[in-house]
């Protein structure tokens, strides 16, 4: 409780109105203010509200919304560009936005190829602004990912990382010297900027004067912020956040709920919680470079063999959804539902019957089968390969528990329902780090289960992940899948700029994915996020929760009265 003490304590000094302070709870203190080297969640929770993109995603349909630009990309077929009009926007120095800035950002990400934004600026031959409020970007080829992608940037000021640019260019580690480079007092076009940030306590950001959405209504919805004051307190656990929302030391926990506390908090009257899905994708993933699971039939048996719903049900509590596409089905214009549902609906003999069967006709044979004369399940014994020799022991890597225990406890289920058809798969945790160095470096594996917690709404991942060309040392497509097929289909959907033909392409890799299997999408966790209801209301609900611009723009204190 010290932190909120010293927060406390601070306002304490000053005049505020603490009706109009919003307080939240995170989990651990932000890393860094540094946008460039920002990676870790509660970082990137502070400078989302102070450095802005051109634009955003509706919080109900998805769609792009014009943000820092004024209207929608103009795009010339001919030129192979786009021209984006700015709106009229001051940073929260008070001086304006430009062109320039925009100009100057990707310049900035194409000089240093900065990590995590290079790939969605390498294709950019040039940027031209013709005036203040005009942006004309000149592709070298299509690219579809440059709506998603390239315009969803954060967006810094010239003034403020010019002399910044100019001093990393002087040293030996040009990129290294400007992502760590100690950002104090961060400029940007944001709802709020930074007050004050007391490491080990509290961080404080302010309204921003000059927010060039104060009073607008952008796609229908009214913006403020309605607040003055953002404080956010660290707490090292779960239990002491959760403490301090039922006291009412804060108003939200910006972190998810683990299925434990639900129960309590359902109960509090004064204390909401959300539920909302994550752009995720949980999986069991094989390596199809060597024997046993280069082979489809078996890892299509093993398909049948997993009960998802005992996972979603009883692993996670209830609180996520199975997953039958690498693409979560909240992300509907690019998510296939025409895919095949492997042991979906079914009872565990129909799963182990349909299982024996895909083997069966493989060439599969048992000493004793799962499967007697009659018809009957008796336990297997022995299984062997098409060729006649026994199937090898081979090993399912998984997280340990005290990483992600719902990995690891998938990971030891489907060993037990892999054995039930005869197969000798053994679990076995290992310190993510070595993990990740035998999958994706040595690709000295047989099985594993991984996943992507928070992925971008743009479907080039999954080319990323199944393309040949990535199947490297490091590289994306850690499973080393080989299609001709889906790289054709992969490479045409990267340069189609009509969403509605990308979209016919993008879901015919989806098919070919289900079919061969490579990846078995498992699950993807819920959000689970708790608010008091009795200081502030207005949370904008969307893929992966209450925690987003729109909420913060549009949260209100409630009056008096509770209304």
């Amino acid at each position: 409780m010290i932190y909120l003490f010293m927060a406390v304590a601070v306002f304490a000094c000053h005049e505020y109105d603490g009706s109009r302070v919003l307080k939240i709870g995170l989990a651990e203190e932000p890393r860094t203010l540094n946008v460039w080297l920002a990676s870790d969640a509660n970082s990137r929770k502070v400078l989302s509200l102070i450095y802005q993109p051109l634009y955003v995603h509706d919080p109900e349909t998805l769609d792009l919304v014009p943000w820092l630009a004024e209207s929608m990309p103009v795009y010339d077929a001919r030129a192979l560009s786009y021209t984006v009009t700015l709106r009229q926007a001051r940073w929260s120095d008070g001086t304006p936005f430009t062109s320039r800035d925009v100009a100057f950002t990707g310049r900035l990400i194409q000089s240093f190829k900065v990590p995590r934004y290079a790939s969605s600026w390498k294709f950019i031959a040039r940027i031209d602004t013709p005036d203040p409020r005009t942006v004309i970007f000149s592709l070298k080829q299509p690219m579809a990912a440059f709506l998603s992608g390239t315009l969803a940037t954060p967006i810094v000021q010239e003034k403020e990382w010019s002399g910044i640019v100019d001093q990393a260019n002087n040293t030996e580690k040009p990129l290294a010297t400007l992502i760590n480079h100690r950002v104090m007092h961060p400029v940007g076009t944001g709802p709020f900027s930074l007050m004050q940030w007391r490491q080990g306590a509290f961080l404080h950001l302010k309204k921003n004067p000059h927010f060039f959405g104060n009073g607008q209504t952008i796609n229908g919805r009214t913006l403020g912020p309605f607040v003055d004051d953002l404080v956010y307190s660290v707490y090292g656990t779960s239990d002491v956040a959760i403490l301090a929302l039922k006291k009412g030391d804060i108003d939200m926990f910006w972190w998810p709920i683990q299925p434990g506390y639900i129960s309590d908090l359902s109960r509090q009257k004064k204390i909401r919680l959300f539920t909302n899905e994550k752009s995720a994708l949980y999986f069991m993933g094989f390596n199809l470079r060597r024997p046993p699971f280069s082979d489809a039939a078996l890892r299509r048996a093993v398909a049948y063999l997993i009960d998802k719903e005992f996972i979603v049900s009883r692993i996670l509590q209830g609180q996520g959804t199975k997953m039958f596409s690498v693409v979560p089905a909240e992300n509907r214009f690019w998510c296939c539902t025409d895919l095949p549902r492997y042991g979906d609906g079914m009872n565990r003999e129909s799963r182990l019957k349909a299982a024996y069967q895909v083997l069966v006709d493989a060439g599969y044979s048992w000493a004793v089968p799962p499967v007697d004369a009659a018809g009957n399940l008796q336990p297997a014994r022995e299984i062997r390969l098409p060729g006649g020799q026994p199937l090898e022991r081979f090993t399912i890597l998984t997280p340990p528990a005290d990483y992600d225990p719902h990995r690891a406890t998938s990971g030891l289920m489907i060993q037990e329902w892999l054995r039930e058809l005869g197969m000798p798969a053994y679990a076995r945790p290992m310190a993510f780090s070595s993990m990740l160095d035998q999958i994706k470096g040595n690709h000295d594996f047989d099985a594993f289960i991984l996943g992507y917690g928070r992925l971008r709404l743009d479907p080039d991942y999954v080319r990323n992940l199944f393309h040949s060309d990535n199947d490297k040392a490091r590289g994306w497509n850690m499973s080393g899948y080989h299609n001709s097929a889906f790289d054709e289909l992969a490479d045409r959907s990267t340069s189609e700029i009509d969403p509605y033909k990308r979209q016919v392409l993008v879901m015919e890799m989806q098919k070919l994915i289900a079919r061969d299997l490579p990846y078995i999408p498992l699950y993807k966790p819920s959000v689970v996020e708790a608010v008091r209801t009795d200081r502030f209301d207005g949370w904008v609900e969307m893929l992966e929760g209450i925690g987003n611009i729109w909420s913060m723009c549009q949260v209100k204190p409630v009056k008096n009265d509770g209304t």
